[in-house]
């Protein structure tokens, strides 16, 4: 599990459009306090028999009540209630009553909500809300994101309040799909924004529902030095209803032995082994490879070990590499969200890129056909898009690409919801399996999940029951191959769902449960 961290939420104010007005802009706010300090929705509910109807505006109307039986007008371009004006204001063309909330526009198009004391920058609340997922544009005339902005599609040109996105043309749909804008042209291609401030990168289109192979779903996390005999970690998963198992390895032989045994233990078995390549970007001495075609030899080495081992034995999936964008060298800050790609080490991308692309060639030239996935934590979409896309952290391109079989990711509560991520930890979020798949057009696995460690195990059996739910319903549409609990037995009751051979309940029950009554098929 990556570093403990504390997200913080950063939400953007957006400009004024000025073919829909949006949240953000200027033109008229509350003195001497901040435009975003508040939500007009705070106002008062409405409880006097007086207040005027719901959509009553000035004009045409010559004053509103609200539901507390004051009393707005609009005089000189000024609103007023009780005959003092509101809060700073000017230039005001209209008052509106809205949903048991008083707003104005501006001349410059810009609404604002009175939040009891100052007015707070918004949409036209006539406009609705976020849009629906899967909103398009032309059929629509307009989509709200989860931060407000509004999209529209003028002469094939794609605006986000009133200003153009990127460089795009011929645009023919946009769509609002999984937390995210979509576009396709007359060529055919999709592509998505990942942040508004980026260009626009090509992928599928994410409405089309891909579901992985059956058979691997429930799994559970190890470790090659347990106890538990190969026999015996085969038997205790199979009653807990798991068909895969992800444990680590290194090219040491003593790690190679141990899960080799296993390995073969699962291939009579008829389950699946997901071997994690433990290769990171520092040499013995704790030194950052010193350059990326050494980084790559280590990690090619060190694969290719580990894949001629576990070959006889019917592995066929491989994981390159533990959380390498959250090592101390790769992250330039644990508390990023990973939503871009300058969250991460710019000097030290070489080596990362190195020995992932070294990891997946050593598996490769022992076994063609194997599956080699790379792992990403909290919300490293800056990475994996980068690291795809042969990309550097400060922008620069052309760099070798690094191409997996499978997107893994390891999703713990503090990290989000991984169907609703928030982009910044703890802002709108969007649903990151159907942003992967539209992406990279492979499966994913959830290859570590659970809540935190200082939970109690009543709290960890509703965790459990929850996500297993949330992620067996998006399995057959988001292309979830596995989901893979950390772990089996964590040696205390942080984390494990067994402690030396005793199940700890209620998370063991829990997961249980789920699993009888739920095939994966």
């Amino acid at each position: 599990m990556v570093k403990r961290r504390q997200f913080i939420g950063c939400l953007t104010a957006f400009g004024a459009s000025a073919l829909l007005t949006a949240c953000g802009g200027g033109g008229s706010s509350e003195e001497g306090g901040s435009a975003n300090s508040a939500s007009p929705n705070a106002t008062n509910k409405a409880t006097a028999k007086s207040a005027s109807a719901h959509n009553t505006s000035i004009p045409p109307a010559s004053s509103l009540t609200d539901g507390n039986g004051d009393v707005w007008t609009l005089s000189g371009g000024s609103v007023y209630k009780n005959g003092q004006k509101a809060g700073n204001n000017y230039n005001v063309s209209l008052v509106l009553f809205y949903g048991n909330t008083i707003y104005h526009e501006g001349t410059g198009g810009q609404f604002y909500g009175w939040t009891g004391s100052g007015w707070v920058s918004c949409n036209d609340p006539r406009l609705g809300g976020t849009s629906a997922d899967g909103t398009t544009l032309p059929t629509a005339s307009y989509i709200i994101d989860k931060s407000a902005a509004i999209w529209t599609l003028v002469n094939g040109v794609i605006y986000c309040n009133g200003a153009t996105v990127g460089n795009t043309y011929n645009v023919t749909l946009v769509l609002w799909y999984g937390g995210k804008i979509y576009h396709c042209g007359t060529g055919g291609q999709f592509y998505v924004n990942a942040d508004v401030s980026q260009q626009w990168l090509p992928c599928n289109d994410p409405r089309t529902a891909i579901s992985a192979p059956a058979g691997m779903f429930y799994g559970m996390n190890g470790h090659f030095d347990y106890t538990y005999t190969p026999s015996k970690l085969v038997s205790i998963l199979q009653a807990m209803g798991c068909t895969s198992y992800r444990v680590g390895c290194t090219a040491d032989q003593i790690q190679l032995d141990a899960v080799s045994k296993i390995a073969k233990a699962f291939q009579s078995a008829g389950m699946t082994l997901v071997v994690l390549i433990n290769q990171g970007v520092y040499d013995n001495n704790g030194r950052v490879w010193n350059s990326e075609s050494t980084a790559y030899s280590e990690g090619f080495s060190a694969a290719q070990t580990i894949a001629n081992t576990m070959k006889p034995y019917g592995v066929t999936i491989y994981e390159c590499g533990n959380e390498l964008t959250r090592q101390d060298a790769t992250v330039n800050d644990f508390t990023y969200a990973g939503t871009k790609a300058s969250d991460f080490n710019n000097a030290n991308w070489p080596a990362m890129r190195g020995v992932m692309r070294g990891m997946i060639d050593g598996v490769k030239s022992v076994q063609p056909d194997a599956k080699c996935g790379i792992n990403f934590c909290v919300n490293d979409v800056g990475a994996s898009d980068a690291l795809w896309d042969g990309m550097q952290p400060d922008g620069s391109g052309g760099y070798p690409k690094v191409r997996w079989d499978i997107t893994t990711w390891h999703n713990y509560e503090v990290y989000g919801d991984l169907l609703s991520l928030g982009t910044d930890g703890a802002g709108p979020g969007f649903d990151l399996p159907t942003y992967c798949k539209a992406r990279y057009g492979v499966p994913f696995i959830v290859t570590e999940w659970n809540t935190g460690p200082e939970q109690t195990q009543a709290y960890r059996g509703s965790y459990i029951t929850s996500k297993l739910g949330d992620y067996y319903q998006a399995r057959k549409t988001h292309n979830i191959q596995a989901v893979m609990y950390y772990v089996l037995d964590s040696g205390n009751d942080t984390y494990g769902i067994m402690l030396n051979g005793t199940p700890m309940n209620p998370p063991y029950s829990a997961f249980t449960s789920f699993t009888s009554s739920h095939p994966d098929n």
